[in-house]
């Protein structure tokens, strides 16, 4: 068989970081409540790096270089922000709510990508971000629905869950995916490890799944999103995440109960229509 396109690779990879997303989003919800952001962050990454620690030995320690070390301390700040407001949100919200504010990220992915990066925009991706925006606002509803605390925390997530993408794409360039999400977790370790010494308390037993799913799937989501923004342009993997919203609804309404509503399904309508387009339009060469 041929070997797959790079633009199928990135779908591909961007399928298991939606996947991996959704089931990190549920570990949230379920450890809000009885452990503070800080303190979830900082046993993530420290899980995450005794998981990769057998995966560097055996591909090598070669790839873990300080040439860069700037970059990656920038993304992991900034990304360590947006994680602590995302899950202030899933606090506040319900998760088709939040994942629906979070999709204003890659609107903010994409132009700093285009502004920074040297990104260009062709048709299907001007039409992804043009619908991908129009469905958000649907979801949303500014000026019909009150715009709570939760509503302005999930806007300033996702402000920094752009910068984040568009960090990440650059330090493509030049890192690999495994050093990426090893310095993601060494470096954000290291944060929450301060951040949570103020607001401590012994993890309980019952806790421990959560906590490693949370830490699995964090380290999953990230290797993948990686991975696909190597192959493919950000301005065309970032509009992908928001098919997360149908997902994350009906994983919520399974498992919380949480009611559809006909707006947000009609956003979603409009972001996968956008998607679509998208998609179709960089794959046509491979169809053909």
């Amino acid at each position: 068989m041929p070997p797959a396109s790079p633009t199928l690779k990135a779908i591909a990879w961007m399928m298991g970081a939606l996947l991996s997303f959704a089931f990190m989003t549920i570990s949230v919800r379920e450890l809000t409540g009885e452990m503070h952001a800080f303190q979830m962050l900082f046993i993530r990454s420290a899980i995450g790096v005794c998981i990769l620690l057998p995966f560097l030995q055996r591909q090598g320690w070669g790839q873990i270089r300080v040439a860069h070390l700037g970059g990656h301390a920038t993304r992991n700040v900034i990304h360590f922000t947006g994680q602590v407001l995302w899950i202030s949100g899933i606090a506040l919200l319900p998760l088709a709510t939040v994942t629906a504010l979070e999709f204003t990220a890659p609107l903010w992915g994409g132009a700093l990508a285009v502004l920074f990066l040297g990104e260009k925009m062709n048709r299907g991706r001007w039409i992804a971000f043009g619908l991908g925006f129009v469905g958000v606002l649907v979801i949303i509803r500014p000026g019909f629905i009150e715009v709570s605390d939760g509503i302005l925390i999930m806007l300033a997530c996702a402000f920094f869950f752009g910068a984040t993408g568009a960090t990440t794409k650059w330090l493509t360039r030049r890192e690999t995916a495994l050093a990426i999400v090893f310095y993601m977790v060494a470096m954000q370790a290291v944060m929450g490890a301060v951040a949570s010494s103020f607001v401590w308390t012994p993890p309980a037993w019952h806790q421990t799944p959560w906590l490693l799913l949370l830490a699995i799937t964090g380290l999953s989501a990230h290797y993948c999103l990686t991975r696909a923004l190597a192959a493919a342009d950000a301005t065309f993997i970032m509009p992908m995440e928001f098919l997360r919203l149908p997902l994350i609804a009906l994983f919520a309404y399974l498992l919380y109960a949480e009611a559809f509503e006909f707006m947000t399904l009609l956003g979603a309508a409009i972001i996968f229509s956008g998607n679509f387009v998208s998609i179709r339009h960089e794959t046509r060469s491979v169809v053909r």
